[in-house]
């Protein structure tokens, strides 16, 4: 599938195949970046889920919110979550997101990195309610952080990526099909990361429900 770039010209990034990875620094205007990240950071109802693990909850390390078109339906830490709407701050993002990379998205999930011992572990996203082919997009703001991958099925790290602040990385749908991805500790870093993992979710409306 064609990707439509627009200005700022996106740094292509070819992981293996297909697994192509698109990477736009400077995204969004440098004032409305920053405002951005201030305005989500005191606006949203951040939360941090836990998680059982061997029969123990524990909480996970960042803060999370989830948001998107009203009605959709999305599955993560192990709660299901409705939206019911979008933040005023992020409709213009949104748009310009969509615009960029030609994807349609109705969600998007938040992380909020308080600091570099705030971590993600490796996953893929890969929920049977992103359909078989996700596009995913992802929007940072705030202190630089590593996002790295591993091939799915091995321990080894594949490569890493530098994300910037006011960047957007998009993956096709064979990123997640081929590898995993995480954002690992990073001592040295004190100041915050805020995330939105933009997503298209299909068949948990509730009229589908």
């Amino acid at each position: 599938m064609t990707v439509n770039i627009s200005p700022p010209v996106a740094e292509t990034i070819i992981l293996d195949g297909q697994a192509t990875l698109w990477l736009w620094r400077d995204f969004l205007p440098a004032p409305m970046a920053d405002d951005l990240q201030q305005q989500l950071a005191s606006e949203l109802a951040w939360a941090q889920p836990t998680v059982r693990v061997y029969g123990r909850d524990h909480p996970v390390p960042r803060l999370t919110a989830w948001f998107g078109d009203p009605g959709v339906r999305y599955r993560y830490s192990g709660l299901e979550h409705v939206a019911s709407g979008w933040p005023h701050s992020l409709q213009p993002v949104l748009d310009r997101i969509m615009k960029t990379t030609g994807q349609p998205f109705n969600s998007a999930l938040a992380n909020r990195y308080r600091n570099g011992l705030d971590t993600m572990g490796y996953h893929s996203d890969d929920e049977p309610e992103l359909g078989p082919q996700p596009w995913i997009a992802s929007l940072s703001l705030g202190s630089q952080r590593d996002f790295v991958f591993r091939r799915r099925g091995s321990t080894r790290q594949y490569a890493s990526i530098a994300l910037p602040h006011n960047s957007l990385l998009l993956m096709h749908p064979a990123v997640q099909q081929h590898f995993e991805h995480a954002l690992p500790r990073r001592k040295w870093v004190s100041g915050e990361r805020i995330n939105l993992t933009f997503r298209q979710v299909y068949g948990r409306h509730p009229q589908n429900a």
